[in-house]
């Protein structure tokens, strides 16, 4: 729980600070295109980070397999859109309420933006199975420049995102604790492997290369969990 702890005190801070040069933060300023290079810069770092995860594998064959078994998947479900239709579902509920519709969009965009993405899902799960919080702390850093730049233009709704995180990302780490012995080092890291692939899909996202569908890709990180238990079964059968 550290990183997601680390990382819900990275969104109060940038939030409070956000708040704080609210009326002078805007777009066209010198501060709103720094915060353009800075997003840039975390981008290319992300991407970095992406790469080594995805060096973690000694079967880069399956890792492969795996993002397309897992974007077929993720494109048949349409996790992508689903997750869009939601964020719209959300919005348009709290937007009934005309007088808190600004504290609710910064609640409902930033809870979005830190929450669905693979960096919630694969950092979470470093976290809990092999106690790595680089990925969590990079995010960390990520949301808190983030929600700067969000509650100066949102206002205090992105704090309120803080336990989306808190919860979302709990329960991903609590969980992987728990399947942590059913779990082999190769399997782990493979799904690391493909979890980086997908990490460096939101940097090039980030860095504004090109938009990429991440979402649908992330049944991916399944697959090797799928994989061995199968491939061990298949073995005992043949044995």
């Amino acid at each position: 729980m550290q990183g997601t702890f680390v990382n819900v005190i990275a969104i109060l801070l940038g939030t409070g600070l956000g708040l704080i040069i609210k009326r002078w933060f805007t777009r066209t300023s010198f501060l709103g295109g720094c915060s353009d290079l800075i997003m840039q810069g975390m981008g290319m770092a992300v991407v970095i980070i992406g790469i080594s995860n995805a060096l973690e594998s000694e079967n880069m064959l399956l890792v492969i397999v795996s993002i397309a078994i897992g974007g077929l998947l993720g494109y048949l479900i349409g996790i992508e859109r689903r997750l869009d239709r939601l964020g719209e579902i959300i919005e348009n509920k709290f937007s009934r309420n005309k007088e808190n519709t600004s504290m609710s969009q910064g609640f409902v965009t930033a809870s979005l933006i830190f929450c669905v993405g693979s960096m919630a899902i694969v950092g979470s799960l470093d976290a809990g199975i092999k106690g790595d919080y680089l990925t969590l702390y990079a995010k960390s850093l990520l949301d808190g420049i983030t929600s700067i730049i969000l509650s100066s233009t949102l206002g205090v709704g992105v704090a309120f995102s803080a336990f989306a995180v808190l919860i979302y990302q709990g329960s991903i780490t609590l969980m992987s604790n728990l399947l942590q012995p059913l779990l082999t080092e190769m399997m782990i890291n493979d799904m690391t492997a493909v979890g980086g692939i997908l990490i460096m899909g939101i940097g090039i996202t980030m860095i504004g290369i090109k938009k990429l569908n991440v979402g649908n890709l992330l049944p991916a990180i399944a697959i090797p969990a799928i994989y061995y238990p199968l491939a061990e079964l298949a073995s005992c059968i043949i044995k």
